[in-house]
């Protein structure tokens, strides 16, 4: 049928289009069966909704911004995935915003955000943040966040991460029973939760397992240019010689490879390699990668469901909830 809206599913119904709009965008502020009623009338007239003239109604952009530290990880390309999902259901364009682990490009673009630009923020931060009244201004300009992966424990609102702390404990476990005894962590900047947590799973499950925590065996990364960071792990290696290896991220992994090919160390004989990646080629590599994969399209779904919900009920202060999801271990041949 043409010529279907939302005024004329309010008169056929004897409904306010104030209740009719907010039933069709799920809003908790109208009860179940009432939403019930609109929608099925809404599918039985074909109604359409006309998202740009809602945003304007509304003055919404109908945009919500998305801030990553690099695309290349398969880690945020996989979350990216499950956030558009989600906002192409709602109408909603996707903003990327790369800041490089870069804090100053992390800090411009939350000012640029604050013109009105964008509705909503979701948000890993980068690894050079430590000062965050940048992303406390969002507040202030009503614009609702919410963190997923890297997060600030300190701002009140919605984080989604995985269980960090659990997974690089058993990861490290793992090589401890398959004999190593000098096991190397790679690491990100402490500065960062996330880094913090998985760098204690590694030393508890040492200490746990009557091994020695060496914190010359712990090495933390503070730039993303492989260039730099490969002759690091290459003499970091061949100076310390372990038997076995706990990579943090996936690109530590990936230059520890390639470190091990140009030493002639052979992975697993010499060394044993476990690493957080959700490289899809994982197996595929000599030898396969025993990974810990996390959820990551499951994240960026949860962190965007999380947001729109806020949107809907126009809110801006998000629940200081945290959710956490578990991560998957995947023995292969690079730790047996």
């Amino acid at each position: 049928m043409s010529n279907v809206n939302i005024k004329r599913l309010a008169a056929e119904l004897n409904l306010s289009i104030s209740t009719v709009s907010r039933a069709l965008q799920n809003s908790s502020e109208i009860g179940q069966k009432t939403k019930e009623r609109v929608v099925a009338l809404a599918k039985k007239l074909n109604y359409q909704p006309n998202h740009y003239a809602a945003g304007l109604r509304r003055k919404q952009s109908n945009t919500i911004a998305v801030v990553v530290p690099e695309v290349a990880d398969n880690f945020f390309s996989l979350v990216i995935d499950g956030i558009d999902m989600v906002a192409q259901t709602k109408g909603y364009h996707v903003l990327i915003f790369l800041t490089r682990d870069d804090y100053n490009k992390e800090v411009g673009f939350i000012r640029h955000i604050q013109s009105g630009r964008v509705d909503g923020v979701l948000i890993s931060v980068s690894s050079e943040s430590k000062d965050n009244e940048h992303l406390h201004e969002l507040n202030k300009k009503s614009i609702p966040v919410v963190f997923f992966d890297r997060v600030f424990e300190d701002i009140p609102t919605a984080k989604i991460t995985t269980d960090d702390y659990k997974a690089s404990y058993k990861a490290t476990k793992q090589l401890i029973d398959k004999g190593c005894k000098k096991i190397a962590c790679l690491a990100i900047p402490e500065t960062l939760l996330i880094s913090r947590k998985r760098v204690q799973g590694y030393m508890d499950a040492l200490e746990d397992n009557g091994l020695i925590v060496d914190t010359d065996l712990v090495m933390h990364f503070d730039t993303n240019d492989e260039t730099i960071i490969y002759p690091i792990i290459r003499d970091f290696i061949d100076k310390n010689r372990p038997d076995g290896l706990f990579s943090s991220i996936e690109k530590l992994a990936l230059l520890t490879y390639q470190s091990c090919a140009s030493l002639k160390i052979n992975i697993p004989n010499d060394l044993k390699v476990i690493s957080f990646s959700s490289l899809k080629i994982a197996p595929l590599l000599q030898p396969p990668l025993s990974t810990i994969t996390q959820p990551a399209f499951d994240m960026g779904k949860a962190a965007a469901e999380i947001l729109f919900k806020a949107l809907e009920d126009g809110k801006s202060d998000l629940k200081d909830d945290h959710i956490e999801m578990e991560s998957k271990i995947v023995i292969r041949e690079s730790s047996k």
